[in-house]
């Protein structure tokens, strides 16, 4: 999403550093650029006036002009001011203290709020609660369907009561429901519109009134950009938000909805959603955001992910494996599979500092497609082969080829691509025989 602004941010920050001294008029042009930035991306126009002058004037301060680094004291202030308009700091989300704890979620029709739902009880019952799903969108039969769908694709449990119409009393049996059978969280999935209307805010004030929730969530679409900042507004002048999660985050949108919606409402990014996967819901950080669109990475996050991806013993059993030179396809394979949990090779690079989003960052896109032909191929060959993969000749090859629908050369380019896997980790482990790294020793 926020592609072209990093882009535009990063270059700003790279002539800024090329300078051995600034001098008003560098900061002045740096200025300029920043404005022009902000605004491209959709930014509100009195934060980017805000925003730039903070800048400006902590740029102009003696101890930027008088330093040895100018320009890297001006990317720490740019840094600085980015995260304080991101919110400065992640906020986490808050519990009764007398389950069970209630969730509102509110937002307009097509911002992804029903599969958010399902994302955010998924994240939840991994970090230890035991929500319960509910949808009070009595009006669209399909809404129900479709929580009923996403609720057994999280396998969380979904309450249902066709005995009523009323949303007002749906919601009543439900949270009497959670309280009787031991769920510590209810997540209210409310009706949306196309467009706000009375009729809605009314029901939604009633409900909050009904339910007394600990959290009133917002789900807005960042691809609407600041007709998501308006109606957070709206939402929040109505039913005092606690927290929003911008759906869509991993669109093309100009990214100025992410930037512009916690000054504007006052209310903070508690998560983000960067995809359709009910796994793809993130707890949002102002300073790792800030670190990616500067092009400073976010290895915090990616180690996260890789933590969640990947389990404790198969990570050993791999070194393991490693340390015996007894890597075969069948661990190419597994590796393949960890990598595509991980997300898709874009995010994951724009983690990376000094990767992501780079200049060329064009020429690094890696076409998803690959890691499904690549595992394809291995699967089409048999055990031995996949152990052995030496004894793969011209014969076999076009067998496997045939059995993954590949070709031949495809074939031909992984299992080189294989070969050069192996002969790498044979000389890391060369390299570092005997010594000893974060505290795991290299026999």
């Amino acid at each position: 999403m926020f592609d072209q602004l990093s882009k535009r941010l990063q270059k700003i920050i790279k002539d800024l550093k090329g300078e051995g001294r600034l001098t008003e008029g560098h900061i002045e042009m740096a200025m300029r650029e920043i404005r022009m930035a902000l605004l491209e991306a959709d930014v509100h126009f009195k934060l980017v006036r805000d925003f730039v002058e903070r800048v400006k004037s902590r740029a102009l301060g003696q101890q930027v002009l008088q330093s040895l680094t100018p320009g890297q004291q001006v990317a720490k202030i740019v840094r600085d001011e980015l995260v304080e308009m991101l919110g400065g700091s992640s906020q986490e989300l808050q519990f009764s203290s007398t389950p069970p704890s209630v969730l509102l979620m509110a937002g307009l029709q097509g911002s992804g709020k029903t599969t958010t739902v399902g994302k955010l009880g998924k994240w939840l019952s991994q970090n230890g609660r035991r929500p319960l799903l509910v949808s009070v969108d009595v009006y669209r039969p399909a809404a129900l369907e479709q929580l009923d769908v996403i609720g057994k694709q999280a396998q969380l449990p979904v309450f249902r009561d066709p005995t009523t119409a009323d949303s007002i009393e749906l919601a009543r049996r439900a949270l009497t429901y959670a309280r009787n059978i031991g769920h510590d969280v209810l997540i209210v999935d409310t009706a949306g519109r196309l467009h706000m209307d009375e009729e809605l805010m009314q029901e939604l004030e009633e409900l909050r009134r009904e339910l007394r929730p600990v959290e009133t969530l917002l789900v807005a679409d960042a691809m609407t950009g600041q007709d998501a900042v308006k109606s957070a507004g709206e939402f929040h002048r109505r039913l005092g938000l606690t927290g929003v999660i911008l759906t869509k985050l991993d669109g093309d949108a100009r990214g100025g909805a992410a930037l512009s919606i916690k000054v504007v409402t006052g209310t903070p990014i508690k998560f983000v959603g960067l995809g359709e996967k009910l796994e793809e819901l993130e707890r949002f950080h102002p300073q790792r955001m800030a670190g990616r669109i500067l092009g400073m990475g976010d290895v915090l996050s990616l180690i996260e992910k890789a933590e969640e991806a990947v389990e404790e013993e198969e990570a050993l059993r791999l070194a393991e494996k490693i340390q015996r030179d007894a890597f075969t396809l069948e661990d190419f394979r597994d590796q393949l599979r960890q990598i595509k949990k991980l997300g898709s090779v874009e995010q994951i690079l724009g983690m990376l500092p000094s990767i992501g989003p780079l200049k060329n960052m064009e020429k690094l896109r890696v076409d998803e497609k690959q890691l499904v032909y690549l595992e394809a191929i291995i699967n089409s060959m048999t055990p031995r082969e996949r152990r052995n993969p030496r004894i793969i000749n011209g014969s076999r090859r076009k067998r496997i080829a045939q059995g993954s629908g590949r070709t031949v050369q495809e074939v031909n380019r992984l299992l080189k691509q294989f070969d050069q896997t192996r002969k790498m980790i044979k000389s890391l482990k060369s390299t570092f025989s005997g010594k000893q790294m974060g505290g795991l020793r290299f026999p």
